[in-house]
């Protein structure tokens, strides 16, 4: 989605209690699979658990063309968490948008939760997502393009933002679109997960991550618990959707929506749902990339001057940017 950047040139204008994980890996091996077969609500199982150091109430915020998000990875109380860059929950009703806009750098991952948003870019693709899809675009070198409301009343969904390393910034543009009934999910003992990325009760998602991630979809309902593993070597954190859950050690407080809860490092994640009402989050990790990170909106580079050259392309429509000199979408 279009971040605030200033005034652009415009000429071209785990498991489950009782449930083993695979030991098959898919883009990360995980240190150890663990089984719960002997275990209590109460135990966390892991060793080396992973807790909740950092908690940020997701607060709203204009964005796009009359868009208002919830923002939580992105601002200044957590202006990034390697390799991710930004988080928005959005809920958008048309007239409102994100109209005509670049990026260059990094990936972007849209998920649908309600209601469906229309997609165009200035090489011909386009496409609508829907309730429960998923978008995975890796803008690379450069890609404009505009995200729409699809229909009447609100649309709401996440959209993720994640880095690529500095061999992958200026790769070509491509794209991965999962419908919603073709990702896979598993469900056990009051616990559905749906396996966006990654790997979780031994199903694994087709998706290819350049930048190695982890992105579940958790529903526990009241009184059930669940604990993933998660490579100790990744960072890793959750955004509650609705309802509140207990996070890391069963004796913490509960945390309500719209939280985005950053993880130390450990082996896993352990969840509780003490509540009487379900619990949905996503759980998102990903291997970092320590590099120097650049940002100008929807410009991420590991240099200044990389930006600035970046800016050149946008402006005078190359090195990426060609077909900007002649495409508008309308919107």
């Amino acid at each position: 989605m279009r971040a605030i950047f200033g005034k652009l040139l415009l000429n071209c204008t785990a498991f489950v209690r009782n449930t083993k994980l695979s030991r098959k890996p898919f883009f990360f091996s995980i240190r150890k699979n663990i089984i719960m077969s002997e275990s209590n609500e109460y135990d966390s199982c892991f060793d080396n658990p992973r807790l909740v150091i950092k908690k940020v109430l997701a607060k709203s915020q204009s964005e796009g063309n009359g868009a208002v998000v919830r923002r939580s990875i992105g601002r200044h109380e957590l202006r990034n968490l390697d390799p991710f860059l930004m988080l928005d929950e959005f809920s958008v009703s048309a007239p409102a948008g994100f109209p005509d806009h670049p990026h260059r750098g990094f990936e972007t991952v849209t998920y649908m939760l309600e209601g469906a948003f229309t997609h165009q870019d200035f090489a011909g693709h386009k496409g609508t997502i829907n309730t429960g899809d998923v978008q995975w675009m890796t803008a690379g070198r450069g890609i404009i393009h505009s995200e729409m409301p699809a229909g009447e009343g609100s649309q709401k969904g996440l959209q993720l933002w994640i880095n690529l390393s500095s061999k992958d910034k200026m790769i070509e543009p491509r794209y991965q679109e999962l419908l919603d009934e073709d990702i896979p999910r598993a469900e056990n003992n009051g616990v559905q997960v749906k396996i966006i990325a990654g790997e979780a009760m031994g199903v694994q998602s087709p998706v290819y991550t350049r930048t190695p991630t982890m992105y579940l979809d958790f529903t526990l309902q009241p009184t059930a618990y669940y604990h993933q593993a998660i490579p100790e070597s990744w960072n890793a954190f959750v955004y509650i959707i609705e309802g509140e859950g207990v996070f890391g050690i069963p004796n913490s407080g509960p945390v309500s929506a719209h939280h985005c809860l950053v993880l130390g490092p450990g082996e896993g994640l352990s969840v509780w749902n003490k509540s009487s009402k379900p619990l949905r989050f996503v759980l998102l990790g990903g291997q970092p990339l320590n590099e120097p990170v650049v940002q100008h909106g929807p410009f991420v580079m590991n240099s200044q001057d990389e930006i600035d050259q970046t800016f050149e392309d946008y402006q005078y429509c190359k090195n990426g940017f060609e077909n900007a000199r002649y495409w508008r979408s309308g919107y």
